[in-house]
């Protein structure tokens, strides 16, 4: 498998000191649910893309503090080379801002969420039995961070998992895309650094209870093990590993 990472974010502060960008958490994740692909980076941000997506079998789009509705030239530029990717039948993941940005070039409506952030653990109804590694599952717990959501789903997809704070918290198009406002590659210490660095646009309340949730863990590497099945092509009931 040649995954390509279109990499939306440039880490600061102490996360950068911890990890190169998002790209190096989605190694580790990866890493961590036993799969080596072939994975190349290119930050976005920077106006970085390949010579050629045919040379990848799949791409996918990490999270970024941008809105995927804004002008900023980058942005555009990220819009009009995932719609020729949605064209062109190319496998894809969005997570977070790609989740949004992906849903936005589908047809869905994008904007900031009126009941402010999401934040710290989450948990979301799970709808999809079907997906590699959900035979029995209900729900999950994942750890998010996001003022934006998607509001409805795009044309032709179908819901993978949604709460009364996200109903649009997760989506698949066939075996094409696949997409996740969640961060599956979280770990505990760069949700609770984004905690600390917000604490005062989310209010005390909120920021302790969301501080408090990250004791309970999450399930980002079950998210894993389903997209590494997924891209993979494998019988949705089977799943890759286990």
């Amino acid at each position: 498998m040649k995954l390509c990472i279109l990499e939306n974010d440039i880490l600061d502060g102490e996360l950068a000191q911890s990890y190169s960008g998002f790209a190096s958490m989605f190694f580790r994740l990866f890493e961590s649910v036993g799969v080596d692909w072939d994975i190349q980076v290119f930050n976005t941000m920077r106006g970085e893309y390949p010579a050629s997506f045919d040379n990848f079998d799949a791409v996918l789009l990490t999270g970024s503090r941008a809105d995927s509705f804004s002008d900023e030239p980058w942005v555009v530029e990220l819009r009009r080379q995932v719609t020729l990717l949605l064209e062109q039948e190319k496998k894809m993941v969005g997570v977070c801002f790609g989740h949004q940005l992906i849903a936005l070039c589908l047809g869905a409506p994008v904007g900031r969420a009126p009941q402010g952030w999401g934040a710290g653990r989450m948990t979301y109804e799970w709808h999809r039995p079907d997906l590699p590694h959900s035979e029995d599952r209900t729900h999950i717990s994942l750890l998010a961070s996001h003022q934006d959501q998607v509001f409805e789903l795009p044309p032709g997809a179908a819901l993978v998992a949604s709460n009364d704070f996200c109903p649009v918290a997760s989506f698949t198009v066939g075996s094409q895309v696949f997409c996740i406002q969640p961060h599956p590659e979280f770990s505990e210490d760069v949700s609770a650094y984004l905690l600390d660095k917000r604490r005062h646009i989310l209010g005390e309340e909120h920021y302790l209870r969301s501080r408090q949730s990250l004791e309970h863990g999450h399930e980002g590497e079950h998210i894993g093990r389903m997209v590494v099945s997924f891209l993979q092509g494998h019988d949705p009931v089977e799943g890759l590993i286990t």
